[in-house]
């Protein structure tokens, strides 16, 4: 049986930087990424395949690489022709495997040739009464870009990058098509490639996070353009039943201001209006990110609690200077996340990490220069003590545990 995949600062880190985000979303739409509903850019599929027969006459080239004097059969997509091996497609593609065991007409035969329909999308149909070099035709409709990567990983092996917009661009493309034909071993190589940047679990998430703060560090302009924009790849894991991706890809987006989002060119960074998701995935948008919002309110207020059980249970009633410093950390961070709204309010999982590190400089970060919220360094006299300094690092730990469980709730990713 054929698979089918479609469904019927508080305390500055110590590296003195802020999280690193990913582009704002759709920031990489004037690049001419993929569009939300088909592997084509500019068009959708009855769109390009409205072109492809109103431009039947154009006079197609062949690929320069993939145009091989021995293949069996000839793949045109738009306007490049690729000469390739039949047997390699029936290999490692269910669907081509099942056209090509299809009984096909003679050239001389009247009888129309075979009809296979990939998926949701157009029929497609070898043409044997218009041979190029002995060669049948099929007439792919989807990009050239998209079946040259795709045919390059099939003959080559998949090349894939370090999952930045450039090396998305590509990758997704593969996904896209690997899923359409069936090409299920493919189509687990780019998911796993994927899920490295877009991660299911806390520690994945954090190794993402500390390749894009060497990336901000290194790049000295104090964000981070490593990754592409995750509402594309939330359009991605729809178009392909991925739901793996969406984990990280809703709480990423949930990073970014309203206005980040929905508005064009502000000064936070470009987007672009509207954002292609579907109206039930800007619901859950909307949805995950006020819970995640309440969870910093939460994260904040439970700190603040004297008599919590994980911080100063052991001896709250007897060590004033460590009350007095876990007030001083909670009014700095009320102030900080909750009332300056400065980078870090609405990522919880940031937050929670910082706070477990009570022992950094409250008031500036590496340098003196560099302040971001505060004035004053928190002196040794108010630092807490080491006993409360590792509970608070296992509470903070625990917490972070606890919230990446809740993503999925959070943005209803169950439902």
């Amino acid at each position: 049986m054929q698979t089918s995949y479609y469904p019927t600062s508080i305390t500055i880190s110590a590296n003195g930087h802020y999280p690193s985000r990913s582009p704002p979303p759709n920031g990489l739409s004037r690049r001419s990424t993929h569009s939300p509903r088909s592997s084509v850019d500019k068009y959708s599929e009855s769109q390009l395949v409205a072109s492809i027969r109103d431009n039947a006459l154009a006079e197609p080239s062949k690929h320069t690489d993939l145009w091989l004097c021995d293949g069996s059969i000839v793949l045109r997509a738009e306007d490049t022709l690729f000469r390739v091996h039949k047997s390699q497609l029936a290999r490692h593609s269910a669907f081509f495997r099942d056209l090509f065991s299809l009984p096909q007409p003679s050239a001389d035969s009247t009888t129309s040739s075979p009809t296979v329909v990939a998926n949701r999308n157009t029929a497609l149909q070898i043409d044997t009464t218009n041979e190029i070099e002995g060669c049948p035709v099929l007439r792919l409709y989807d990009t050239a870009e998209d079946v040259e990567n795709l045919l390059k990983a099939l003959y080559d092996g998949p090349n894939f990058g370090n999952n930045d917009p450039a090396d998305f661009r590509m990758v997704s493309g593969i996904l896209r098509l690997a899923t359409k034909y069936l090409v299920d071993s493919l189509r687990t190589k780019a998911l796993v490639h994927l899920s490295r940047a877009w991660p299911t679990s806390l520690k994945g998430w954090d190794a993402r996070e500390d390749l894009a703060r060497a990336d901000e560090m290194e790049s000295g302009l104090g964000v981070s353009n490593i990754y592409p924009s995750p509402a594309d790849v939330v359009i991605l894991a729809r178009e392909v039943n991925a739901p793996s991706l969406l984990h990280s890809a809703f709480y990423d987006l949930s990073r970014y201001h309203y206005t980040q989002i929905f508005e064009q060119d502000d000064e936070s960074g470009p987007s672009i209006t509207p954002l292609p998701l579907s109206n039930a995935d800007l619901q859950r948008l909307a949805l995950g990110k006020e819970a995640s919002q309440h969870a910093i309110t939460t994260l904040i207020r439970s700190m603040g609690s004297h008599s919590h059980p994980l911080l100063l249970g052991h001896h709250t009633h007897s060590h004033r200077s460590c009350r007095r410093d876990f007030s001083e950390l909670v009014a700095l961070a009320t102030q900080h996340y909750l009332f300056d709204r400065e980078r870090g309010c609405t990522d919880p999982l940031y937050v929670a990490e910082e706070l477990g590190q009570p022992l950094y400089d409250f008031g500036q970060a590496s340098g003196a220069d560099d302040a971001r919220f505060g004035e004053s360094r928190r002196s040794a006299e108010v630092s807490e003590c080491e006993a409360c300094a590792r509970a608070l690092a296992m509470w903070t730990t625990r917490e972070r545990e606890r919230m990446w469980k809740m993503i999925p709730l959070w943005f209803r990713l169950d439902v």
